[in-house]
């Protein structure tokens, strides 16, 4: 299990910045998906009709954990940097941890 502070010092490279700085840490999360996006319209105009899948759908899921992505934001200009962790099943951002 990885325990990660929620605060930490990095390098921001805003132009504003330029120097290392205070970040509240966050965990990345996917947005949700859209309906009417260019991608999944297409999609759904392709499996319109008869002939069934028309595209491959995975099956073969190897990996049992997912890589951890933060995402930090400035204190001072707000901005944000993504930083990724490597692989784990239990990750949690702690508030007492230094």
């Amino acid at each position: 299990m990885v325990s990660f502070p929620k605060t930490i010092r990095a390098y921001c490279p805003r132009r504003s910045c330029k120097s290392h700085k205070s970040f509240k840490v966050m965990q990345y999360k996917a947005g949700k998906k859209h309906s009417f996006c260019q991608g999944e319209r297409r999609y759904q105009r392709k499996q319109a009709g008869y002939g069934g899948q028309t595209k491959p759908v995975f099956h073969k899921k190897a990996k049992t954990t997912k890589k951890i992505l933060l995402k930090l934001q400035c204190a001072e200009c707000k901005s944000y940097v993504q930083r990724c962790l490597k692989r784990t099943k239990h990750f949690e951002i702690d508030p007492k941890k230094k």
